[in-house]
């Protein structure tokens, strides 16, 4: 069975099995003090079907615990790990920032947490508030807020509310699967059909699809625009690194359907881990513009707080070894650290490696015809609707 057991590591049985595989239900990995795989310790079996292989707790918890094997059940056995939906009253639902190294000045999130557990998410952290652990609670506990459309027409209907692009994926996926049955997102875009309202929106689903009876109308109006994630073309990688997002050939399928539609399409190779999936850029961006897709950017990974340990059992778990280069080269891009948030070097990393990466990513960009001209959304025939209760006007 599972039981808690202190994060204190410990050193591996003098006889223990050279790392390999795992394939049985019991592992060693690297331990949290440095990322080195001189000091050994035990945990539990990777839970099927879900990015984190572990579930430690949050940096602000004052207990630091975490599940491991004791051996005496088979993790076959094991019940399957369930997703638990949290309902959140929010009382606002546009996000403001200020940050000069991204586009867009405001945001929604539509659930917190995401069921597609991406081992790399830059997001997991953020579950840490919560009093909820970024490891296998952030993608099995989500919260979802209830009532989204109202508080945004709430929103948009204030005296003197400015017009402008709101982006929608920069923190969590709004098709991540839960949405088949809350449909937050789409009543979203209701609202934001109706007044006529931008809209840019990031997504690694090809749930975005069943959306396009709003999408194509607003993209006739110059008032969305969608970007599709690819991080990879292989669907063995892609499941083990992005378990619950749709595969690589769905995403773009929908790259297709979207541009046929009319939708203006881009492609993000997002992220771009170092020795592990920056070989793919070329022939990414090549099935992305056969898609459709007329925009291309990239991001280049970056492990800040809890997701570098997470993702370093990732790598233990599936590519143990490529372990000590990945983790070296992703230093390499954040000077000497797995991550640097930094504006201006948070999206594409330093140093050598980082500018070659960049280099190739925006020959590749140029030489298939990629960014030539820039999607402008419109904001000029914003509308707020008269409410039902607004005083009517004389003439």
């Amino acid at each position: 069975m599972l039981s808690e057991a202190s994060l204190a590591p410990t050193s591996a049985p003098p006889n223990a099995a050279p790392l390999t595989r795992p394939q049985t239900a019991k592992r060693y990995i690297g331990a949290r003090q440095g990322d080195g795989l001189d000091e050994l310790r035990f945990r539990a079996p990777r839970p099927k079907g879900r990015g984190a292989g572990s579930n430690v707790s949050g940096r602000y918890e004052k207990e630091q615990r975490e599940s491991v094997d004791d051996g005496w059940v088979s993790a076959d056995d094991l019940p399957a790990f369930k997703t638990e939906v949290i309902a959140e009253r929010a009382k606002t639902i546009i996000t403001r920032n200020d940050s000069p190294d991204i586009s867009f000045d405001r945001s929604i999130n539509p659930y917190r947490g995401c069921e597609h557990g991406c081992v790399y998410c830059y997001a997991r952290p953020t579950h840490a508030y919560m009093g909820l652990s970024p490891g296998l609670d952030f993608e099995s506990k989500i919260f979802v807020k209830e009532g989204a459309a109202a508080l945004l027409e709430r929103e948009l209907s204030a005296p003197g509310y400015a017009p402008r692009t709101i982006a929608i994926g920069s923190n969590t996926d709004p098709y991540q699967p839960i949405e088949r049955t809350r449909r937050v997102m789409r009543s979203i875009l209701e609202v934001l059909s109706r007044f006529n309202h931008p809209v840019g929106i990031v997504t690694k689903s090809a749930l975005v699809t069943r959306d396009i009876d709003i999408l194509a109308p607003m993209a006739r109006r110059g008032l969305v625009k969608v970007a599709l994630s690819v991080t990879t073309l292989d669907r063995a990688l892609a499941r083990s690194m992005e378990p619950r997002a749709a595969t690589p050939e769905r995403r773009l399928e929908a790259i297709k359907q979207l541009s046929d539609a009319g939708v203006p399409t881009s492609v993000m190779v997002a992220p771009i881990i170092p020795g592990v999936n920056d070989s793919e850029i070329e022939a990414i961006l090549t099935r992305a513009h056969a898609m459709g897709a007329r925009d291309a950017g990239y991001v280049m990974l970056r492990l800040p707080l809890e997701v570098r340990d997470l993702f370093g059992e990732w790598l233990i778990d599936h590519a143990p070894e490529k372990y000590r280069r990945v983790m070296s080269l992703v230093r390499s891009t954040r000077d000497g650290k797995t991550n640097d948030s930094t504006w201006g070097k948070r999206m594409t990393g330093d140093g050598p490696y980082a500018w070659m990466t960049g280099r190739r990513f925006e020959v590749a960009a140029e030489k298939l015809g990629f960014n030539k001209t820039r999607t402008r959304l419109r904001t000029d025939i914003f509308t707020a609707p008269q409410r039902a209760s607004a005083q009517l006007s004389l003439f």
